[in-house]
């Protein structure tokens, strides 16, 4: 059965970020997710899932310098280093707040602010420093027992991001080999650059190797509630439960106002049972 995770970087911004742990609790949620935990000690955020009987299920390792557009550092050459150090850091709140997946972004395939005379780089030494370090994170994380996950992200949301489709996703875990490497499957981002979620789901969840690790919803095209726009998501969360999937599936979307006043389309699961 679908058991949903409230995004708290995207809902619940009418609270300041502490209180909208109690605030997606109140709602009925059991488990919740993130982009950043850093700004805070790992402490306080405990301290709020504890209190809140929350799971802690998602958040992102520190993408490089994001106030100045920087948008993960996996796929950047050069950057080997810093991006060690960021693993180091996400796994220490892992450890802190005991969720077992971690988002580690790509980057972007040009600096944010490049000038004619800046270093580019090619798609091939990309994907070179990406599988490396890829590797190198998700063998740090084994021993924690941490799932490193990867996402694609649509070209309209983002740019220049490295990684846009399921299926080159998908074939970069299988060729690293890890098995705590998977795929992260927004379907916003997928319906958006692939559409055809049905199939991907399908063919995707059935993989020996790589797989899904990971799920997020939002309205399509919007980013709004799930019950808005172009994807029949009651559909979809009846498919991944006959496929079997066990995990999480976060709610990472832009309410329309008011948060609360927008989960009108959680209600048949949590009066079901099927929100936790």
């Amino acid at each position: 059965m679908p058991r949903f995770a409230a995004n708290l970087s995207m809902m619940y911004n009418e609270h300041a970020f502490l209180d909208r742990f109690g605030a997606a609790a109140r709602d009925g949620f059991k488990a919740v997710e993130f982009l950043f935990p850093y700004d805070f000690p790992p402490s306080e955020i405990k301290t709020q899932l504890v209190d809140n009987g929350l799971k802690q299920v998602l958040f992102n390792a520190p993408p490089g310098d994001w106030t100045g557009g920087e948008r993960g550092l996996a796929s950047l050459p050069g950057r080997e280093d810093e991006f060690r150090r960021s693993i180091e850091i996400a796994l220490d709140y892992a450890a802190a707040l005991g969720n077992d997946r971690l988002h580690v972004m790509a980057g972007l395939m040009e600096t944010p602010h490049a000038t004619s005379d800046a270093t580019q780089h090619s798609r091939e030494q990309h994907r070179d420093v990406y599988i490396k370090n890829l590797t190198l994170a998700a063998s740090m994380a084994q021993t924690a027992r941490v799932t490193i996950v990867i996402e694609p992200i649509n070209t309209r949301d983002m740019p220049g991001y490295f990684l846009n489709r399921q299926d080159e996703a998908q074939a970069i875990c299988e060729e690293i080999g890890l098995p705590n490497l998977q795929v992260q499957f927004d379907c916003y981002h997928c319906q958006i650059v692939e559409g055809d979620l049905a199939v991907k789901l399908r063919r995707d969840m059935k993989r020996r190797n790589a797989g899904i690790g990971h799920i997020q919803i939002a309205g399509v095209p919007y980013r709004n509630e799930p019950d808005t726009g172009e994807v029949n998501y009651p559909y979809l969360f009846d498919l991944i439960d006959s496929l079997g999937y066990g995990g999480w599936i976060g709610c990472e979307y832009r309410p329309r106002a008011g948060t609360s006043d927008g989960l009108g389309w959680l209600t048949p699961y949590r009066h079901s049972g099927r929100a936790s």
